[in-house]
This record gives C-alpha cells, structure tokens and sequence, in this order.
C-alpha cells in the first residue's frame, strides 16, 4: 500500500480549532518564542491571522500541517514582499515531505500574488528549520546575535529570503 499524498488548500475558520491544537501539540523551545501555551487558549484565527493567510496540507483527510504568510509589514514600500510567520507540521508527519510541500505552495501562491521576494525568521539552534530553508533557496540576510532570552539562554535570530523571481 502506497502512502497518503499531500495535498495544500487554503485555510477555512473551520479549520481553527484543528490548527490550534496543531500548534498546542507542536510546541517545542527548538522553535517556539513564546511559552507553551496553557488554557484558556485564545483563537487560532483573529484579525490579524486569518484563513485566507494559510495553507493547509493534508493527507489521507486529516490535517498535518500548515504555512502561514503575510505581507511582513503595512507599508506599500514591502508590498512585493511575503513572510512565512509560521510554519508547523504534525510529529507524524515529519520527513515525509509535507514541510518543503507547504513551503513550495506558499512561494507559488505569493508569485502569483505578484510577489517578488519572500523572508523568514528562524531561531539560530533550529538546524532542520534552517537546512530546509536553504535547501529551498533561502540565503541568511542577518542574524541578530542572543536576540532571544529562551529557556534560560541566548539564542540568534536569524533572518532569511529568497527571491520569487527566475527558478
């Protein structure tokens, strides 16, 4: 038996509470800046995250992961530009493909929205994060050296894009 393909789709509200477990689930200091999340858990989706900024991958039916990006500010200066803010696959779902999958949709529904450049943030000790990244294209652009105070150490904040244009 063949295993399950990936498929992405943009986000729907309904997909809030699944989304948000994914992330209470997925929580780990390899790449999480804020603390582990307690109850009462606030909305996945809200004014400033919302569905339409996320991609979903799925396989055999079931949530596994999602991509979320933005415009990395308001300003009509960064317009061509896209940030991943958030990138989670599901444990059981990890070295099957549906990181870089999500990654690749993401950078293929930002050309299409004209965008020309895309950026991220990764936390300096997350190796897999930053080997898949620039495995992707992605070139370290900076790195704020101890930017994070995190489980009682400093960590980098490393900042990453690519362009959108060409390959």
């Amino acid at each position: 038996m063949s295993a399950p393909e990936t498929s992405i789709r943009v986000a729907r509200r309904e997909d809030g509470d699944v989304l948000g477990e994914l992330d209470r689930v997925s929580w780990s200091p390899l790449h999480a800046v804020l603390p582990a999340p307690v109850p009462p858990y606030g909305p996945f989706f809200d004014e400033r995250h919302r569905p339409e900024d996320c991609l979903v991958a799925e396989r055999a039916g079931a949530v596994v992961g999602y991509v979320r990006t933005v415009p990395p500010t308001e300003l009509a200066a960064t317009a061509h530009v896209r940030q991943v803010q958030g990138l989670v696959v599901a444990g059981s779902a990890r070295g099957r493909g549906v990181a870089r999958a999500l990654l690749r949709a993401a950078m293929d529904r930002a050309r299409a929205d004209g965008a020309v450049r895309m950026t991220l943030r990764v936390l300096g000790h997350n190796a897999p994060a930053r080997a898949l990244y620039a495995s992707e294209g992605f070139a370290v652009e900076g790195v704020l050296p101890g930017e994070m105070f995190l489980d009682g150490a400093f960590v980098d904040d490393v900042l990453m894009g690519r362009s959108l244009t060409g390959s």
